[in-house]
C-alpha cells in the first residue's frame, strides 16, 4: 500500500551540543522559552550562556507552566513582539517546547491562536525555531504538534508541518539531574508514543514502524537504568534518542486511546502527562487486544528480547504485561485514587475523553464513553 512520511527536524546530538545553539540561528534577538524551575535548577543556563556568549540579545520567557494555557502562549508572543525577536528557542519538557512552537508561528505569521487549532489550519510563515528537550519523553522537539489547555481543562492541539522545528538539539547533559518521577513519567510517555504509532489505525507506515520498534527497544532497555542510576550518560543518551525516534514515528502515525484518556487527567487533575499515560496504558492496551494482538506480539521482543512466550495471543498478552511491569518498576503510583480521582469523577473524565476525536480515530478499537468509564474504573 502507498504511504506518506515526513521526516522531522535536523538533529544535533551529544554531550555539550547545546553550546552550538547560536550557530544555528539568524542574527538578531532571540525569544528563549523555558520554565522557572529549569532556571532555578541551572538546566537552562547552558542554552542561555551559549547565546549570550555569542553576543545575542535574549528575551527570556520563563513562566511556562505544566499543561500550558492559551494565555501563556499569548504572553510569550507578546514578549517576542516587544523584543522584536528574529528567532525562537524552546528549552525544557513538552510544555516550553509547545509554547515555543506556537510563539514562533504566531510571531512569524500574525495569525490568531484560535485559528491554528486542528490539523493543517496554520498558514505561516513562522520564525526560525530551535528546540532543546530536557526530558526524554514528549518527543515534542520532533513533531509538528503543540498541545494547549483551553478553558481551564480542555486540551486542544495544533497540528501542522509549520510547527516542526528547524533544529532539535539532543544533549544528555541536560537530563542528568532529572528527578526520578519526571524521568519515569517522561520515559513511559515516549514508550506509549512508540506503541501507539506502531498500532495506529490511521497512517501506519513502514518507516514509522521501523522507528517505533527501535525507539521501544532503546526505551525499554534504558528506562530501568536511568531510574536507578540517573547520571548514567550512556543510558540518558539512549533515552533521548529513543524519545526522539518515537516522536518522529507518532508525528506520522498518530497516537490513540491511551493519550485520549490521559488528557482529561491532565486537564482536570493536573496529572503530569507521562504519568497520566502510565495510568491508562494497561487498561487501554487490554481493551485493544482483540484487534491489536498481532502487532503487540511483534513488539514483544523490543521490550524483552528472546521472550519465551509462543503463539500470537500469548505473546500479545505478555507484551501488555511486560509494559505494565515496566511502569510499576519505576515506582510511579498507578491508581487514579493516588492522584486525587474519586469514583464520582469518572463520568466527567469519560465524557471529556470523547472530545479527543483527533486521537480516538487512531485507536485500533473504538472507545465509547461507556468504554472510557470502564477503563478509568479499572485503575481507580
Amino acid at each position: 500500500m502507498g504511504f506518506t512520511f515526513r521526516y522531522g527536524p535536523k538533529v544535533v546530538g551529544g554531550a555539550t551540543a547545546t553550546a552550538t545553539i547560536a550557530a544555528h540561528l539568524p542574527q538578531g534577538p532571540v525569544l528563549f522559552v523555558t520554565d522557572a524551575r529549569l532556571r532555578e535548577l541551572g538546566v537552562a543556563q547552558a542554552g542561555l550562556a551559549a547565546l549570550q556568549g555569542e553576543g545575542r540579545e535574549v528575551v527570556i520567557f520563563d513562566t511556562v507552566e505544566a499543561d500550558p494555557s492559551e494565555t501563556t502562549v499569548l504572553g510569550a508572543v507578546e514578549a517576542g513582539r516587544r523584543g522584536r525577536v528574529a528567532s525562537v528557542v524552546g528549552l525544557g519538557g513538552g510544555s516550553p517546547m509547545d509554547v515555543a512552537k506556537l510563539a514562533a508561528l504566531l510571531l512569524g505569521s500574525g495569525e490568531a491562536v484560535c485559528d491554528v487549532y486542528g490539523v493543517d489550519r496554520a498558514r505561516g510563515p513562522r520564525l526560525p525555531l530551535v528546540l532543546v528537550p530536557t526530558t526524554a519523553g514528549t518527543g515534542s522537539e520532533a513533531t509538528g504538534i503543540a498541545i494547549i489547555t483551553v478553558g481551564g481543562a480542555e486540551k486542544r492541539g495544533a497540528v501542522s508541518p509549520l510547527l516542526v522545528a528547524d533544529l532539535a538539539i539532543l544533549d544528555p547533559l541536560l537530563t542528568l539531574d532529572l528527578p526520578l518521577p519526571v524521568t519515569a513519567a517522561t520515559g513511559i510517555d515516549a514508550m506509549v508514543h512508540a506503541v501507539e504509532a506502531y498500532t495506529s489505525a490511521r497512517l501506519k507506515n513502514p518507516i514509522s514502524d521501523a522507528l517505533a520498534r527501535e525507539a521501544l527497544r532503546l526505551l525499554a532497555a534504558n528506562l530501568p537504568v536511568v531510574c536507578r542510576a540517573g547520571r548514567d550518560l550512556g543510558a540518558r543518551s539512549a533515552m533521548l534518542l529513543g524519545a526522539h525516534l518515537a516522536g518522529v514515528a507518532f508525528a506520522n502515525a498518530p497516537v490513540g486511546g491511551v493519550h485520549a484518556l490521559a488528557y482529561p487527567l491532565g486537564g482536570h487533575f493536573h496529572v503530569p502527562h507521562g504519568h497520566a499515560n502510565a495510568l491508562m496504558l494497561g487498561p487501554v492496551l487490554g481493551h485493544n487486544l482483540a484487534a491489536a494482538a498481532p502487532l503487540y506480539a511483534e513488539l514483544l521482543d523490543c521490550v524483552v528480547p528472546g521472550h519465551p512466550a509462543v503463539g500470537e495471543g500469548q505473546r500479545a498478552r505478555a507484551f501488555v504485561d511486560e509494559l505494565k511491569s515496566l511502569c510499576a518498576a519505576t515506582g510511579l503510583p498507578l491508581r487514579l485514587r493516588d492522584v486525587g480521582v474519586a469514583a464520582s469523577d469518572l463520568a466527567r473524565l469519560a465524557a471529556d475523553s470523547q472530545k479527543q476525536e483527533r486521537l480516538l480515530v487512531n485507536n485500533p478499537v473504538p472507545i465509547s464513553e461507556a468504554d472510557a468509564h470502564r477503563l478509568y474504573a479499572e485503575v481507580l
